[in-house]
């Protein structure tokens, strides 16, 4: 039977409390909203900090509290944003805490945009260099996120032109639905994963009312899934959703399916996992 591996967002860098009281905001909130994912089939979790304001933050001391309470409590594949906060005096801020707690995987998020209707999402190519070195440095594996077609194409030129990416199979995340990028469909689905290198791995979400479409066509193309209230707060129409209650309905879905749901280790040889931090 084949595996299916669950990633759990469990909070962006925006949504507040406001919107969804179980947003996970504190070090302590998002790491035990981990160890639930965990109990209910997920493997990798894609973790954001937030600041005692709740706005996004790369405070390296925040990410190290959540990062050392997963570890020791889980054997989770730990995947860090390289984005989130609300400002950059410099692309060093992006990845220190990452070089500082080799996590097994980063986000690369391989273009800018405007994520509308606010500001660019600015990802310079120097920083996208700097970035890939750091991922290279590290045995660390890039979450390669693209919002559009043209985003597989800038992957394939810092791998094979620039060598800024490491060697092997590349791994993608297909992030659907944000405004003035592709949008979260089927169609979009079946014709990125279409496009994508031979040999590479994928996964893809569906920001808000794009989270079940992209979800059940991602399992009938062959990819993996992203669930958690970073890209959706809602489990239905007028009923907020817990991370726990979206990773548990995505184990359902996919055993329904005729998969198996992946564990983190199954998670790391799927994609070539090299460094393994993780204590229990």
């Amino acid at each position: 039977m084949a595996k299916t591996i669950i990633t759990a967002s469990l909070t962006g860098a925006v949504t507040p409390k406001e919107i969804n009281p179980y947003i996970p905001l504190t070090p302590k909130e998002i790491a035990e909203d981990a160890v639930r994912v965990w109990k209910k089939g997920a493997a990798i979790v894609h973790l954001h900090m937030r600041d005692e304001e709740g706005h996004g933050t790369m405070d390296k001391a925040r990410f190290k509290e959540a990062v050392d309470r997963i570890r020791d409590t889980t054997d989770l594949v730990i995947n860090l944003t390289s984005s989130g906060g609300k400002d950059y005096p410099c692309d060093e801020v992006r990845f220190e805490h990452i070089q500082l707690l080799k996590p097994e995987m980063c986000s690369y998020d391989v273009g800018s945009f405007n994520w509308l209707p606010g500001p660019i999402f600015d990802n310079t190519p120097d920083f996208l260099r700097k970035l890939g070195k750091v991922c290279i440095e590290n045995n660390i594996k890039p979450e390669i996120e693209v919002f559009d077609f043209g985003m597989i194409n800038a992957a394939v030129y810092f791998q094979e032109k620039e060598k800024v990416l490491p060697e092997g199979s590349l791994h993608f995340q297909l992030c659907l639905g944000v405004l003035g990028q592709a949008k979260a469909t089927a169609y979009n689905v079946a014709e990125m994963s279409r496009l994508l290198p031979p040999g590479s791995t994928w996964s893809a979400f569906g920001v808000g009312a794009g989270h079940l479409p992209v979800l059940y066509t991602a399992l009938a193309c062959g990819g993996n899934i992203r669930v958690g209230l970073e890209d959706n707060v809602y489990y239905k129409k007028g009923v907020l959703a817990t991370n726990e209650m979206l990773v548990e309905r995505a184990a359902r879905v996919v055993r329904e399916f005729g998969n198996e749901v992946a564990t983190p280790d199954e998670a790391r040889e799927i994609l070539h996992l090299q460094n393994c931090n993780y204590k229990h």
